[in-house]
Formats: C-alpha cells, structure tokens, sequence
C-alpha cells in the first residue's frame, strides 16, 4: 500500500484536524454506551482532499486540503485504505483495553489556551486545562472553578 506523506497535524478539540493552523477534517462521532460496553458509535469524517482553497478565497485563510499541503492531488483511494488501516488500529487497541486518549490528548492545541465553547446560548470562557477520561473538556473558567464540557 503507497503511503500518503507525513504532514504535521494537530488535533482541536472537540473535533478538528488541522495542518499548519488550518482545518483539513472533521471529525463527528455518535454513540450510545454503558459503564461496560458501546451499543453503537457511528463515526463521520470529512477530508479536505483535493480542493484548491485559491477557489474558495471566504475560506482560505481558515482551512485547508490535503492537496494544497502536498503539491500534489491525492489518491481518494491510497487515503481511504490508509484511513481503514490506522482506523482498524485503534479498533483492535481498544478490545485490548488500550485508549488513544493520551496521543489525542498530545495533538491537542487547544490544552493551555484561552478559549470560548459556545452552546446554544451559553457562552463558556476560560484556560482548557485537560481532557478526562470520556474526552470531555475540563475549562478552568475566568472565576476559578473547573467545569467539564462534553463534546458535539
């Protein structure tokens, strides 16, 4: 299998992949799950492949493709085999009872940083301090108190 070339990507929490602080994915996942085990998780990602961001200039300046970072137009198909591969990965990881949080938690540029979570109306602001174990945000608030907010 032809491997894609390494870009550096960073992680935006809830659910955003970015290279060079601009969004090439999202990331929507769904589930339904006990204390002991998952009924469901439906996960859906969308991949900026090979547009051209020149095209879209209301944008640009905010995400990217995969194709403007390479220089190149990428293989739907080469992508989307690597995908299932790594995605198989973290599968067979998690039925041993590993969890990819720690990694996550490591591409996350959103730890540290100043921040606001919109909600509806609700508007949190403060410091992203860390990710709990359900990948639920911890925000240190501008009045000192921790709250944690689930993601989308």
């Amino acid at each position: 299998m032809k491997k894609l070339p390494e870009l550096k990507c960073q992680l935006k929490w809830p659910n955003d992949v970015l290279i060079n602080n601009k969004k090439v994915c999202g990331i929507l996942l769904e589930s339904q799950a006990a204390s002991d085990s998952v009924d469901y998780a439906i996960v859906g990602i969308g991949i900026n492949v090979n547009m051209k961001l020149s095209d879209y200039p209301e944008i640009s300046a905010i995400a990217t493709s995969l194709a403007d970072e390479t220089g190149e137009e990428v293989s739907r198909l080469v992508l989307l085999c690597n995908l299932f591969l790594e995605m198989e990965k973290l599968y067979l990881r998690l039925q041993v009872g590993e969890t990819p949080l720690a990694q996550w938690s490591d591409n996350l540029i959103t730890l540290g940083k100043n921040i606001n979570v919109r909600f509806g109306d609700d508007v949190f602001e403060g410091i992203a301090e860390s990710i709990a174990g359900d990948g639920s945000l911890m925000l240190r608030c501008v009045d000192g108190k921790i709250i944690k907010i689930h993601g989308r």
